[in-house]
């Protein structure tokens, strides 16, 4: 008989690679080229939002092991430009690179999914649209990155849908 906990965990992962697998799907027989094509009026491309969920997962899942950092309150030019730049492809990655590196990304979250205490809970970092005093469980983390996951693989459809008509789902 499996413990609710254990139940729990598995749903959470089983949630996270549903919606990893779609995401993922989005990508399939793109070339770079492809992976970095605005094809609606938005910024954002299928390589730029793997790369950008990566980039959230695996800092959700450092705050998920009590690592969680402050987030700048004066946005540079420098702070600006490096976020615009976790959303599209930079000169010498490719879409393959970006796709290991979240492969990695999900691996290690995964394993923390299996292992840590879900109902511990840490304050969420200062930042210009958080008040001071929030706390999530590590739980509620998780439910964030597949969250995040879901909705940034429904941009990545509507964008590769403009590309060639492949639909992820349906």
């Amino acid at each position: 008989m499996t413990t609710n906990q254990s139940g729990e965990r598995h749903d959470i992962l089983d949630f996270l690679a549903k919606h990893r697998y779609f995401l993922r799907h989005t990508a399939q027989g793109l070339t770079d080229e492809q992976a970095s094509t605005r094809s609606t009026v938005s910024e954002l491309t299928i390589g730029g939002l793997i790369k950008h969920v990566a980039s959230v997962e695996q800092h959700w899942a450092e705050f998920a092991q009590g690592k969680g950092e402050a987030t700048p309150t004066e946005f540079t030019p420098e702070v600006i430009a490096a976020w615009e730049n976790q959303f599209r492809l930079v000169e010498g990655e490719t879409l393959a690179d970006v796709l290991a590196e979240y492969e990695k990304i999900a691996a290690a979250t995964d394993d923390l999914v299996r292992t840590l205490d879900l109902d511990t809970s840490y304050e969420l970092p200062a930042a210009p649209w958080q008040p001071p005093g929030v706390f999530w469980s590590v739980r509620r983390v998780f439910l964030h990155i597949t969250a995040e996951t879901a909705q940034h693989a429904g941009h990545a459809d509507i964008i590769r849908e403009t590309i060639d008509g492949q639909k992820s789902m349906g």
